[in-house]
């Protein structure tokens, strides 16, 4: 049997999501608490992979389970993995999923979430990134809403991944002011690359800053270039928020 784990993290201490040799994870603190509680080892398969110090206000994983293992009580088990998880992981609940859904793959949207400062406030620091350039964020907005009309980011994709493709639809994507010289970055698509929202928002910065101009940041991603692109923000300040999956996928005995 399948279920979908709904999680969120402060990646502040770990080396992302995924599984490291040499550092924790929330991959590894997740399966570690599940496979001690189900009497099994058991695997859970994320997402995505948020990189090292990225957060998720929402994370789903999907993990599978014999029918006679220790799984009667969705409801319970989430409550015991809250008492066996750090303060820094938190499950929300459980559900149940048809056998070939997954957490990764079946998912038809993602959205991520970059929280960016204009000015210095140490309450804000963690979770932040302190940008204290003066900004058109007008500007920004309008190269933003040009993501929508490209598929392939390979220009904003970390090199050298395993993955088969660099096309994404990009669905939303936009800057809005959230008080107090703060200003909150929002963009959904069916997908995403390694390491793209970090580089769209360094890119969008430069357009914000007078670098580069709108069509400048156009001719970016035609290039399909990674080189051409502007400097990652740091993680930290980078959240995943929501992820959306096709109603079928869950199981009516849920």
């Amino acid at each position: 049997m399948r279920y979908f784990i709904y999680l969120s993290y402060d990646g502040s201490n770990y080396h992302g999501w995924q599984v490291q040799p040499n550092g924790d994870s929330i991959q590894a603190r997740l399966s570690g608490a599940l496979s001690l509680l189900l009497g099994t080892s058991t695997e859970v398969i994320g997402a995505g992979r948020t990189d090292a110090g990225v957060h998720a206000r929402l994370m789903v994983a999907h993990f599978d389970c014999l029918p006679d293992a220790r799984m009667a009580d969705a409801a319970q088990i989430a409550h015991k993995l809250n008492r066996m998880l750090p303060p820094d992981i938190a499950i929300h609940h459980i559900r149940a999923v048809c056998p070939d859904a997954h957490a990764r793959f079946s998912a038809i949207q993602r959205t991520y979430q970059y929280h960016l400062s204009t000015r210095k406030d140490p309450f804000l620091r963690h979770y932040t990134y302190r940008f204290p350039q003066p900004l058109d964020f007008d500007l920004m907005n309008t190269a933003a809403e040009r993501l929508k009309q490209y598929t392939d980011f390979t220009s904003f994709s970390k090199l050298h991944t395993d993955v088969k493709t660099n096309i994404c639809h990009v669905s939303h994507a936009r800057w809005e002011p959230a008080g107090g010289g703060e200003w909150v970055f929002t963009i959904s698509a069916d997908r995403f690359l390694r390491n793209m929202v970090r580089a769209v928002v360094g890119t969008l910065l430069d357009v914000g800053r007078g670098a580069i101009s709108v069509d400048q940041f156009c001719a970016i991603i035609e290039r399909k270039d990674r080189c051409a692109a502007g400097t990652s923000v740091p993680g930290n300040a980078l959240f995943l928020t929501d992820i959306r999956y096709p109603e079928h996928i869950f199981s009516t005995a849920d």
